[in-house]
């Protein structure tokens, strides 16, 4: 009867199948995002294409939602939940990558994005009661060093000199920890009272709207796209990248928790790297390589570790 048990409590905490899939096309999206958004800011002021990304975005969310006839969040608690996860992920999160992409490569932004199971982790040991394993800690550790590693190679190899490196690596934590707030607002009892189409449309387009404002305020009037290329990758970043993978991608956090639903970020930065290497000229030393072998070993042990949600197993993780 024990090993009865056992056996239960092991299946019970193992990723159900039928996330993998949605997984697995949320990390091939977004380890493609990351060089459409270097591309972009080339040609248009970074502010104005998150605006125009999370606009269209928002717009296609609140379309679908009107469609499956979903309750909009109207009430003065949805709409501040919705305010903050848009202003949190759709503003602050967007804003600081598009501004770190501007001194350091698409690859090595999604590398250190990848630590956001870090905070995820802590947060939803916070937030939500998840327990953390030694094995999690021991991987993130393992990780950051390997981050460090390309951190030290990029400062390196940039002609541009050392402070562009601490400065988009700067970026990039700051994004992280913007995500992470979100990431870990999915999985609290709020969110699930709120169907995930309409509350992603309301908090998308509260996010479009704060950032036409900080746009307006900071780099001036509107840039209009330039080109087809430019509408076609802003197309995709707000179709594919955001509607269609945010609505993956937390769907994933809410039955499997924060923590493990950032380890997406174990194969995103392989697929980023390998495009920032064919688009980017981003040249591979010894340095990078185990740079990159730690950060992917870490994560891995990360990954195996099997923190167990105390708060998620008193409600229904998904609505």
């Amino acid at each position: 009867m024990r090993g009865t048990q056992h056996e239960r409590g092991e299946r019970q905490e193992q990723v159900p199948f039928a996330v993998l899939i949605p997984f697995a096309v949320v990390t091939l999206i977004w380890g493609s995002t990351w060089l459409v958004i270097r591309d972009q800011i080339a040609v248009v002021p970074g502010l104005w294409s998150v605006a125009y990304r999370f606009a269209l975005a928002g717009a296609a969310m609140a379309g679908l939602a009107v469609v499956r006839r979903e309750r909009f969040p109207a009430d003065a608690a949805g709409l501040g939940f919705a305010a903050a996860l848009g202003i949190a992920q759709f503003t602050l999160n967007y804003s600081l990558v598009y501004a770190a992409e501007a001194h350091i490569t698409s690859g090595l932004v999604a590398v250190v994005f990848a630590l956001l199971l870090l905070p995820n982790a802590l947060l939803g040991r916070l937030v939500l009661g998840q327990r953390l394993s030694a094995r999690l800690l021991a991987g993130s550790g393992v990780a950051m060093a390997g981050v460090a590693l390309l951190i030290v190679q990029q400062a390196r190899s940039d002609p541009s000199g050392p402070h562009q490196t601490v400065l988009g690596v700067a970026l990039t934590g700051a994004a992280i920890l913007a995500a992470s707030c979100a990431n870990v607002a999915q999985g609290t009892a709020m969110a699930s009272r709120y169907p995930m189409t309409a509350m992603l449309a309301v908090a998308m387009l509260i996010g479009a709207v704060v950032d036409v404002a900080l746009a307006w305020t900071t780099v001036g009037p509107p840039v209009l796209p330039p080109n087809i290329r430019y509408v076609a990758g802003v197309a995709y970043l707000a179709l594919a990248g955001s509607a269609l993978a945010f609505s993956l991608y937390y769907r994933v956090l809410r039955v499997i928790g924060p923590a493990r639903a950032a380890y997406a970020s174990v194969i995103v930065p392989v697929i980023a790297m390998l495009l920032s290497t064919l688009f980017e000229g981003y040249r591979w030393t010894a340095l990078a390589v185990a740079g990159a072998v730690l950060t992917g070993a870490g994560l891995v042990v990360a990954l195996s570790a099997r923190p167990v949600a105390a708060a998620a197993r008193r409600r229904s993780p998904t609505r």
